[in-house]
């Protein structure tokens, strides 16, 4: 089966629209390396979370890093199961907690997944370089929940998505999700979001 990377226009009734970061401009982002690229999204539910993940993976390739980062119960795992559909890869996407990472096989010719949850781990990239990341990063995309501090220096070109959700007793399924782009290689990540849209 091939990999769904260019099936996006399913999800766009559903997709939520980016805009841009406050104090940023819809102009063409900043020179690369120098300033990093950001995306603000509305998301209003669990499956525009997984849509955005899916619409998400259209912009992936192999040796792309991507952090997750937000509170318990934001939809980082829901978000990387909608890339993991995205990829086209084997397997269900769960949450990694207590194996700390998972690699999921592409069922065609695209990267495999590697889902890694760091919320266990503390000794940062020490503690990381036991998980072989920089091994699996050129041949496929790795995820990293939890990874703040920790994975940063796998890769100078990286994509941060940071899930901010309701906190406290509610059942409010409403996130704002602020995509940054880190390095030359996402230097055009708003127009590569509304392309996908």
């Amino acid at each position: 089966m091939e990999a769904p990377h260019n099936s996006l226009a399913a999800d766009a009734a559903n997709a939520p629209v980016a805009h841009p970061a406050p104090g940023e401009t819809q102009a063409g982002a900043a020179p690369a390396g120098e300033t990093p690229v950001t995306a603000r999204l509305d998301v209003t539910s669990p499956e525009q979370m997984q849509a955005l993940g899916r619409r998400i993976a259209g912009l992936l390739r192999p040796g792309d890093l991507v952090m997750l980062s937000g509170e318990l119960g934001a939809g980082k795992t829901t978000l990387t199961r909608g890339l993991g559909e995205g990829l086209g890869v084997r397997g269900a996407v769960t949450s990694p907690t207590f194996v700390i990472a998972r690699v999921h096989p592409p069922l065609g010719t695209g990267p495999a997944l590697v889902h890694v949850d760091a919320y266990r781990l503390g000794g940062g990239l020490d503690e990381m370089e036991d998980l072989d990341l920089d091994v699996s990063l050129p041949e496929s995309v790795v995820v990293v929940e939890w990874g703040d501090g920790k994975v940063e220096e796998l890769s100078d070109d990286r994509l941060h998505v940071v899930i901010h959700r309701a906190v406290g007793d509610t059942d409010d399924e409403r996130r704002s999700v602020t995509l940054v782009g880190m390095g030359a290689r996402w230097s055009g990540l708003r127009a590569a979001l509304e392309a996908a849209h």
